[in-house]
């Protein structure tokens, strides 16, 4: 996504113009979102200086959110996310990818699946909202099993406030895409996603997380709230297995 861009920080100054021009434009907003890839790498300070200028220029906004990735979430302390969840930010959305290490190695995310734990958990404990975001598919045919289980621990031991799952789509350009034309990534079908996410189900407990999988590029959409909805999702999956229900069409699956 950002090979044409270089990542830098803004000054805190055009940003809080940014949002007064915004409160000019929009002011009865009550979702704000903190672009780009990763504000929370931000130092607090200035963190907190923005989330006090929305304050005062957007008193009907009720959710301040911020993609956090997991190095961001862990420079920060216990006590400063505690600091930014009192001044407003109400949800970090988290990358997992997956839970397994040889799959988020081969991906090149940069972290392993414990770090990423660590992070979600030091979300939970500030009392933040969180949201986890994992991709089906991720391990292809080789590290299916593994990607499931692994994912599934991951979700189960952090519980966050919501999981969304997608499922992964090539792009034409991309290192993933040469591994499939030369052989060394199989994508799953629509059956082996179905059975990768009914692995992925059965191996998690995080009762009172709200569990989508209803992006575009789902085979089989899936929501509910999980534990209480698990066995739903479950047996909807196992009715597309065994021909009850039908995929997406792969046409459909198009961004």
């Amino acid at each position: 996504m950002y090979k044409d861009k270089r990542f830098h920080i803004r000054p805190v100054e055009d940003v809080l113009a940014d949002l007064a021009e915004m409160a000019r434009l929009y002011p009865g907003v009550r979702r704000i979102f903190l672009a780009d890839g990763d504000a929370l790498i931000l130092p607090s300070e200035k963190l907190l200086a923005l989330l006090s200028h929305i304050r005062t220029l957007f008193p009907a906004c009720t959710r301040v959110a911020v993609y956090g990735s997991p190095r961001s979430i862990l420079q920060k302390t216990a006590r400063e996310l505690k600091e930014l969840r009192a001044a407003g930010l109400g949800i970090v959305y988290l990358g997992l990818e997956s839970g397994n290490n040889e799959v988020l190695r081969r991906i090149r995310k940069g972290v392993t699946a414990e770090e990423i734990t660590a992070a979600g958990l030091r979300v939970r404990e500030s009392g933040i909202l969180l949201s986890i975001t994992a991709v089906n598919g991720l391990g292809g045919k080789e590290l299916w099993r593994e990607h499931a289980a692994g994912t599934g621990r991951v979700f189960t031991t952090v519980k966050p406030d919501y999981i969304g799952l997608l499922t992964l789509m090539l792009e034409e350009g991309t290192p993933l895409c040469a591994d499939v034309r030369e052989g060394r990534f199989q994508v799953l079908t629509p059956e082996e996603a179905a059975r990768e996410t009914l692995v992925m189900l059965e191996h998690m407990d995080c009762e009172g997380s709200i569990f989508r999988s209803n992006h575009a590029s789902n085979y089989v959409p899936l929501g509910g709230t999980l534990n209480q909805d698990r066995p739903a999702m479950i047996r909807a999956l196992k009715d597309a297995l065994e021909g009850r229900r039908a995929y997406k069409k792969e046409y459909l699956r198009m961004l």
